[in-house]
Parts: C-alpha cells; sequence; structure tokens
C-alpha cells in the first residue's frame, strides 16, 4: 500500500519498492498480468544491452501493442 515506504531499510530500498510498485499497478490499468510483463521485459532487457535505441524501449511500454498475448489479462474491464 501506500504506507510501505515505511518498512523499507534504506531510501534507496523505498524507491525501489515504490518503482515496482509504480510498474505493476500501470500494467495492471492497461489491462496486462503483472507478473508476466515484468518477466517478459526483464528477459527483453537483458538483451538490449547497455544502451537501447529509443524504439526498443517503446516496444516494451504497458500500453504498446508489441507486448505477447501471454502479458495481457483476458479480463475486460
Amino acid at each position: 500500500g501506500r504506507r510501505n515506504w515505511l518498512f523499507a531499510k534504506s531510501i534507496r530500498g523505498a524507491q525501489a519498492s515504490a518503482t515496482v510498485y509504480s510498474i505493476t499497478e500501470t500494467a495492471l490499468l492497461n489491462g496486462l498480468k503483472p507478473y508476466n510483463y515484468l518477466t517478459y521485459v526483464m528477459e527483453k532487457m537483458k538483451d538490449l544491452g547497455a544502451f537501447p535505441a529509443k524504439e526498443e524501449m517503446l516496444e516494451l511500454l504497458p500500453w504498446s501493442s508489441n507486448l505477447p498475448d501471454d502479458c495481457r489479462s483476458k479480463l475486460k474491464k
């Protein structure tokens, strides 16, 4: 929840937690399965190298039409 930062052991830990929470919520709002989406993004990121092109990064955003079907939730909102 919003107060999870209270239990972080460091500022960087709290920031990392907030980042993951934000990405997860954005994935949900875009009709994605967060676990599948995060797994897909991490797998792709390891192959992109240190300085990926803007176009490569845009394809990984939660609203990209290029995401695989297994990232998408079957439920309609």
